[in-house]
């Protein structure tokens, strides 16, 4: 069987670090490293106590809003927000809860017309440049957040209309913007190209830190719902995967899509679900207790990482704290493969897998491990 050599000098951009966004905004995101951003996407303010209690500590989006009473929800409930940045939200630009600024949701699809006109072209990259400068002049103190569509991982969607199959059109609409995210949703998708594929939330992460040239935090979306599938939805473990796969490509804040629109309309899908909201609880208790780690840049030639299949590729990154070295490595196909791994030297050490209440003997620097269907396994090693 032939082996991949992956080592991580020359990975791919899921292992080299980044410099972060050198824009430090006073009224933005609390800047402790022990905050990691857990979104939620456009949910009703009253439901923000209940999405605390599984992990969120950030909503995006307010519908037909920011209005005076949703701020005011958001204030007592103890919840930030980015939202638009309209005349109310201009006028509480006191207000701390209020921690960032929104575009429009995906200008790089086609624009619906109206009057039964159809859709035209997308909002011109430039015209989101513009809106950006403006939105900036009007409060220079918190950053402006972008969200495109699934054309950032997909060259073939439809639905960005005549400008399908242009993805350089993506570097220049991250310049309109402090934080760039992007939407696609593989588990209940509809299309063959992209269904049960989940390896596209990792390549539009990938896709927008090339394209932001490293300078821009990038975000995603992830499913938690059937969405628009009445016959299919993600399973927890499917989120999972989808969740650590993106934050190894190098994500720095997840967003949950928790809207259901059949068989019927569910605004808070993802609360309604209960073992949907039982394993994003987990994820969140675990991306909590490694956001420490998880702000910390990346190591490079820490270690060489070998897949035995090579249609079974692994991403990983390396991250350094405390004394403690975490390698956290995700399979991107379904499928079976044993993962090699070398580190430098030739010590004999152990490897504590993260959460699995196991440990592996690495002996001369190096161990292997089995991996399973996007599975993910998080290294500690102490020596």
């Amino acid at each position: 069987m032939r082996v991949t050599r992956i080592i991580a000098l020359v990975l791919c951009l899921a292992n080299v670090a980044f410099a972060q966004s050198e824009t430090s905004y006073s009224k933005g995101l609390p800047k402790s490293p022990e905050f990691f951003p857990v979104a939620v996407w456009l949910q009703t303010p009253t439901n923000a106590k209940r999405y605390q209690a599984i992990g969120i500590n950030l909503y995006v989006g307010l519908w037909n809003g920011p209005t005076e009473a949703q701020l005011n929800a958001l204030d007592q409930a103890g919840m930030p927000v980015i939202c638009a940045q309209n005349e109310i939200g201009l006028k509480f630009l006191d207000r701390r809860t209020i921690v960032g600024w929104m575009h429009g949701d995906e200008p790089d699809n086609a624009q619906l017309l109206g009057n039964g006109k159809g859709y035209g072209p997308p909002v011109a990259p430039q015209k989101i440049v513009e809106s950006y400068e403006q939105i900036r002049m009007n409060d220079p103190d918190r950053p402006v957040f972008l969200n495109l569509g699934q054309g950032v991982a997909w060259d073939n969607w439809p639905g960005r209309g005549v400008r399908t199959n242009h993805p350089e059109d993506y570097a220049e609409y991250v310049k309109g913007c402090d934080i760039a995210s992007f939407d696609i949703y593989p588990a209940s998708h509809e299309k063959k190209e992209v269904a049960g594929k989940l390896w596209y939330v990792p390549k539009g992460v990938e896709r927008l830190r090339r394209w932001s040239e490293g300078k821009k935090d990038v975000w995603t979306c992830i499913e938690t719902t059937r969405i628009s599938n009445a016959e299919v939805k993600p399973t927890p473990q499917q989120v999972r995967s989808e969740v650590w796969m993106a934050l190894i490509q190098g994500a720095k804040g997840i967003i949950y899509f928790a809207h259901e629109f059949k068989p019927k309309f569910i605004e808070a899908g993802l609360l309604a679900d209960q073992d949907m909201a039982k394993e994003v609880t987990d994820i969140n208790r675990q991306i909590k207790e490694l956001a420490p780690v998880l702000n910390q840049p990346n190591v490079t030639e820490a270690v060489t990482v070998a897949s035995s299949r090579s249609d079974i590729p692994v991403i990983f990154m390396t991250k350094q704290h405390e004394g403690k070295t975490y390698l956290f490595v995700a399979s991107m196909r379904e499928g079976e493969t044993t993962v090699r791994f070398k580190m430098p030297g030739t010590n004999n050490f152990k490897v504590n897998v993260f959460h699995e209440n196991r440990s592996i003997a690495a002996v001369e620097g190096k161990w292997s491990d089995e991996f399973k269907n996007y599975q993910t396994h998080i290294y500690v090693i102490e020596k």
